[in-house]
């Protein structure tokens, strides 16, 4: 075997983990690599600029496992996604394992994900979630979520939604070559149009740390993954507009009809401000529609590096 050659490769975005890496690492090391003696593996740790000490236990990680621990770190926080795309570009294994630092994904689905990868041709492997060991809050948020995504954008969007996934080196590729600003990973996965296996796990609570994941960032992550891949928005408010115009056009009729037989069926300062204010309301929100796209196609051709990385110790 070429002694560069890798079979598959654990991507691990990390943000704020100080005191679950070690705890990940280990499991990593005894469900998956051990148990996989005739395939080689590496992990991939990137450092999204922690504020705390999670760069100091991935050095010694790094230190501890120079042969299979690899530790990217960016300048500063670019956002899990960007850092799930540099442990992308950097991988060299025949697929590619994406998991969270947290501990709520169990290490040993990875080993079946495998299986249906190297066995049966599986470009693209995803663990959903069947149950979430999470606030009732948390469950309710991701649920509208994913229900909106799998109304508007994605069909065979996962109800509960996924993060835990295997793709194969062709799918990294693809994913890598869009370059997309703003990009919904989920999206960018289910678009390429492969054959999913779809494994059903429970997703554990979090024993160690908050979650950084705010409702703040749902929503910006909500409408990236509606503007990128639907056209519903731009769709609604064509539909929006022409029901406002002929909405219009028949109270104006109604007026006219009243004014010839001398009577105004509606008069006042009130009636008129309502329909200002409606007006005013639905132009508002239609111009803001149309500023996300703007703003996102601004962001595209910019190319602006998505991250930065201060350094790659391999």
């Amino acid at each position: 075997m070429d002694s560069r050659a890798i079979d598959y490769s654990i991507v691990i975005p990390v943000y704020y983990n100080e005191g679950s890496l070690k705890v990940i690492h280990e499991a990593l090391v005894e469900k998956v690599l051990k148990r996989n003696p005739g395939r080689r593996g590496e992990i991939i740790f990137v450092d999204d600029g922690s504020g705390d000490n999670s760069f100091g236990e991935l050095m010694e990680i790094r230190n501890s496992c120079p042969d299979t621990c690899k530790v990217i770190k960016f300048v500063r926080n670019f956002g899990q996604l960007q850092a799930i795309m540099a442990g992308y570009r950097l991988a060299r294994g025949q697929c590619i394992i994406s998991i969270s630092a947290d501990l709520q994904d169990p290490p040993e689905l990875i080993n079946d994900m495998m299986d249906y990868h190297f066995s049966d041709g599986y470009h693209i492997v995803v663990g959903t979630r069947e149950s979430r060991d999470e606030s009732f809050f948390r469950r309710g948020t991701s649920g509208i979520f994913y229900s909106m995504m799998k109304k508007l954008s994605f069909e065979n969007m996962p109800g509960k939604g996924f993060d835990y996934v295997l793709v194969s080196r062709t799918v990294k590729d693809i994913i890598l070559e869009n370059q997309e600003a703003n990009a919904f990973f989920q999206g960018q996965i289910l678009w390429t149009g492969y054959e999913i296996k779809f494994i059903p796990y429970k997703r554990q609570k979090r024993m160690i740390g908050t979650s950084r994941w705010t409702f703040s960032k749902k929503i910006k992550y909500l409408i990236d993954g509606v503007l990128s891949y639907s056209y519903f928005p731009l769709r609604a408010m064509s539909v929006i507009g022409l029901i406002v115009a002929l909405v219009g056009f028949i109270y104006a009729f109604i007026i006219f009809v009243g004014k010839l037989l001398g009577t105004v069926p509606v008069q006042g300062w009130a009636p008129l401000m309502i329909v200002i204010l409606v007006l005013s309301g639905v132009q508002m929100l239609m111009l803001g529609i149309i500023g996300e796209y703007l703003w996102r196609t601004l962001d595209q051709v910019r190319k602006r590096q998505p991250y930065i990385i201060e350094r790659i110790f391999d």
